[in-house]
Order: C-alpha cells, then sequence, then structure tokens
C-alpha cells in the first residue's frame, strides 16, 4: 500500500506511555523495514525477532511491536529512541488484526479448511464451484493463488502481512470468493486471525508435522483453533464426522454455537454419501441433504475424491450458496493439480498418476481409493522428505507395500539428509510389511522409468509424495523437476513417441 499512512489507534494498537506514531508500512524482517514502518518482532522456534530490533531502528522504524521478552531483549536498543513500543501479550495475534486494518479488505466471502490431507483439493473444488456459478473466486494454499487472480505463495499459509496484501490484491482484482487452507502451523501462529471467515472445514486428522508440534494433541489443538477461535460464533463448521476426531470437532462448533453441517458416511451427516460406483475415467456418487436423495458423476478417480467434494459443496453452502445450485455443479469439478492427477497413458492402456500423498494415511488412502478404478496391478512410488518427521519413514513404505502390488522406494526432497538413509527408513517398512521385491532406486526420474515400464494392460502406477511441486530440494539446491513431465517422458520414450 505504497503512500498509506496510518496511525497507531487506526490499526489498533495502543504503544506503552500513549506514544502515538505515523506508520508507513509493516514488516516482520528488519531488513525489509524503511522509514515510518512498524516492525513486528515476534518469538521464533531458534531465535526472538526481538534480537533484529536494532537494526529496524537503523532504517528507520517508527514503532516496535512484540512482547514481554521481547521488549525485555530490546531494552538498550530502545533507549534514547523515538519508535513507539506496542507489547501484546500475543504480538501474533495483534498482528494479524494490525495486518487486516492496514491492506483493508478481503473477498467479500471467505472460507478456510484445515486438516492433514485434502486442504487443497477441498479449497480448489470450492472455487470450482463457485466459477460455475458465475461468481470470481480463488483458492489460496499450497499450490499458491488460482483462479480469477493467480500468483505464488512460499507457504500453505501465509504470514499476516503477506496474506492480507494477497487478498487486498484479489479485492483489487474483481474477486468475491476466495477459499483459503488452513495449516496447523499457520493457525498456531496466528496467520489467519484476521480473516473474516464465513465458514470453515475439517478434512481429517492423521500423522503429520511432528517436526514442529510436539505431540499429536497439540497438533491438534492447532487445527482445531479454526473453530475455537478464527471462525466467529455466526459462521458454519463443515466438519467430516467419519473422521475420529470429527466429534472433538462437532463438539468445538457446538460450543460456540456455529451452524453444524456434518459431512460422512454415518447416518448423522447432514450432507451424506451413500453410495459410490467407479469406472476407469470417473464416478458416480449417490448422497442425501435434507431429506432429498441427489446423483451425481464426477470426473475425478479415487473415492476420497467424493468426500473432498461434498466437504467442498458443504462450504459453499455454509458460505450462502443454495444448495441445489450448487449440486448442479459437481460434474463439472476439474481434476486438483497434483492431487489424483492423470498424467499419462501408456499405448497398451496403462495410467500412470500423480498424487501430493506424502503422509502413511494418504498414500493408504490414495492406493485404496485408485484399486476400484483399476483392473490389473496397482504399482507405487514412494518416498520420504528429508529434515521432516522422521517417525513417519516406515510407516510410509508400510503404507505402500500393504496396499500396492508392487513398491519403488526412491527419493522426495532429501533436503540437508543422506538420500539413502531416508530410503533405508522406508524401505525398513516396505519389509516389516512383508513385501521382499520391492525396488530401491535413488535417482527419481529412474524409478518413475522403471514404474511405467513395469506396467501391463490394465495396471496402473501412482507417484506419491510430490504433486504439483516443480522442484526437488537437494541440499540448498531446488533443482527442476516435475513428476506429471517425467512420467510423459517416461512414456513416451517407451512407446516410441519421442521425436
Amino acid at each position: 500500500m505504497t503512500g498509506q499512512v496510518k496511525t497507531l489507534a487506526e490499526l489498533g494498537l495502543t504503544a506503552r506511555s500513549g506514544r502515538e506514531a505515523q506508520i508507513t508500512g509493516l514488516a516482520v524482517d528488519n531488513r525489509l523495514v524503511k522509514s515510518g514502518y512498524l516492525f513486528a518482532a515476534m518469538p521464533g522456534t531458534r531465535v526472538h525477532g526481538a534480537t533484529f530490533i536494532a537494526g529496524a531502528l537503523e532504517e528507520g522504524a517508527a514503532a516496535i511491536l512484540t512482547d514481554a521478552e521481547g521488549a525485555e531483549i530490546t531494552r538498550d536498543a530502545l533507549r534514547g529512541s523515538d519508535a513507539a513500543l506496542i507489547v501484546a501479550q500475543d504480538p501474533r495475534q495483534a498482528l494479524a488484526a494490525t495486518a487486516a486494518l492496514w491492506f483493508g479488505a478481503q473477498p467479500e466471502v471467505m472460507i478456510a479448511v484445515t486438516g492433514t490431507n485434502g486442504k487443497t483439493s477441498v479449497a480448489t473444488f470450492a472455487r470450482h464451484i463457485w466459477e460455475e456459478l458465475g461468481l470470481a473466486a480463488v483458492n489460496l494454499g499450497t499450490t499458491g493463488i488460482e483462479g480469477a487472480y493467480n500468483a505464488p505463495l512460499n507457504h500453505t499459509t501465509p504470514e499476516p502481512i503477506t496474506l492480507h496484501r494477497a487478498l487486498r490484491a484479489c479485492v483489487d482484482a474483481g474477486v468475491t470468493h476466495a477459499a483459503m487452507e488452513a495449516s496447523s502451523h499457520g493457525l498456531a501462529q496466528r496467520r489467519l486471525d484476521g480473516v473474516l471467515l464465513k465458514a470453515a472445514g475439517f478434512t481429517n486428522f492423521t500423522q503429520d508435522h511432528l517436526d514442529y508440534h510436539a505431540t499429536f494433541e497439540e497438533y491438534f489443538n492447532a487445527k482445531a483453533g479454526l473453530f475455537a477461535r478464527v471462525l466467529p460464533e455466526t459462521g458454519a463448521a463443515v466438519i467430516n464426522i467419519d473422521d475420529p476426531r470429527g466429534a472433538d470437532m462437532v463438539a468445538i462448533a457446538s460450543d460456540r454455537g456455529q451452524r453444524l453441517i456434518a459431512v460422512g458416511r454415518h447416518e448423522g451427516a447432514h450432507l451424506r454419501l451413500t453410495a459410490q460406483r467407479f469406472d476407469a475415467t470417473g464416478q458416480e456418487i449417490r448422497f442425501e441433504y435434507e431429506g432429498r436423495a441427489h446423483l451425481a458423476r464426477l470426473p475425478l478417480i479415487g473415492g476420497f475424491q467424493a468426500e473432498n467434494v461434498l466437504l467442498a459443496a458443504g462450504l459453499v453452502i455454509g458460505a450462502g450458496e443454495p444448495a441445489d445450485r450448487v449440486f448442479e455443479t459437481l460434474p463439472y469439478l476439474g481434476t486438483v493439480r497434483g492431487r489424483m492427477q492423470l498424467a499419462a497413458t501408456r499405448a497398451n492402456g496403462a495410467a500412470v498418476f500423480v498424487d501430493y500423498a506424502h503422509t502413511p494415511d494418504a498414500v493408504a488412502t490414495a492406493i485404496q481409493a485408485l484399486r476400484p478404478h483399476v483392473m490389473g496391478r496397482l504399482v507405487a512410488i514412494v518416498g520420504a522428505g528429508g529434515d521432516r518427521d522422521r517417525t513417519k519413514r516406515p510407516l510410509m513404505g508400510q503404507a505402500a507395500a500393504e496396499h500396492a502390488d508392487m513398491v519403488i522406494v526412491t527419493d522426495d526432497n532429501p533436503r540437508s539428509e543422506d538420500p539413502a538413509a531416508i530410503r533405508q527408513a522406508v524401505m525398513m517398512g516396505v519389509i516389516q510389511a512383508g513385501m521382499d521385491s520391492a525396488q530401491e532406486v535413488g535417482d527419481r526420474a529412474e524409478a518413475i522409468l522403471r514404474g511405467v515400464d513395469a506396467l501391463g494392460p490394465g495396471d496402473a502406477l501412482l507417484i506419491c509424495g510430490k504433486g504439483h511441486e516443480t522442484g526437488q530440494i537437494v541440499g540448498d539446491d531446488v533443482l527442476p523437476f516435475d513428476d506429471v513431465e517425467q512420467a510423459s517422458v517416461a512414456v513416451a520414450a517407451l512407446d516410441g513417441r519421442l521425436a
């Protein structure tokens, strides 16, 4: 917001000693501070942002937002400075509200979805539904901002300044409806607390991110914050009650008086999936809502996609659209990039799919969901990322081995770790599951080539882990790599289609 000036009072902030300040911008990185900026010095996992306050003051910061610890750390740096000091009990929450006021606009209808798996699909399907209804819509998350306005994002749920800058850009581009992914990191760090939601959704809860959250319960509580804190009492809570933790989310939403739209196969679901029939290119579903039965054909592979679609439909309904009009759009939904995406088809009819499945539960779910669409063998390629939760690595291999007919273990994003050590941990799970025929192929391109080469008529290959990603992180480098592209190249080479 170049050229804008607001007072602390206009941003909902009060400085110690009542000092006022004219703010010309916001920053959480002291290297981005300019004259007149408010610098937010947040507590971190390794170092407190207050250690950078001196640098921010040198660049002309007019105000500092921090907590009591940060104020103590920077007492000497602030001595003699004209900068206003704002000390908040929860500075992250204060920053979220401040960013919302600074940028001053967000799409009129906002929804958010949390859960271990399915967030991107649900947010994208919600955007697709709105588009079919003639509304200017976007989804924001792992794949960036997509729809009526497009832009990259570095995080699934960006920090508040980046997030509200993006939301303002969406509004300026004419966007009226937006679906967000709410990551556990983003919720724990209060990044969404300035977003005005009409509805919020919960997909599922399984193991992930235990490199960041100390325990399962801490991880769950972070996600539960979407209903316990961010979604207002007037909002609609759309919850998958088939998940074991769905009842806990329902209890939180009910305690706050939020409108509940339960989704699932159980009889207690308001939006209930009652039947599915699969074929080679999609599925037909039967579902009930408010006592009426509906049929729809979905051009989507994987049984769980029906659950994602119905959750998205519930969110759109909860945000104000008529149910009948929403249900009419379902046959026109498109595949989500990197989510059960058909990447290539061999000359013998065998299909190659790419999916973002990067947790044990997601791998098992993806393989099982693909099975009804496949007449022959199902081959799975699986790996695990470096510098992330190590406990899930053997579980990834176990999940693949228990549900696929053939498994190839390869590198994902090894980052700073030894790729061979990661593969060994994944292979341990494969062996524990009783499969002794799995292949270990470090080079991901070669692994894909071998997987494609193994396909006979009626077979299918599922490449798990990276989905929409277009790079592989090795050390500090991001090397160009796209699973969909590699699958197409492998099929072309083996079927003699290369020029």
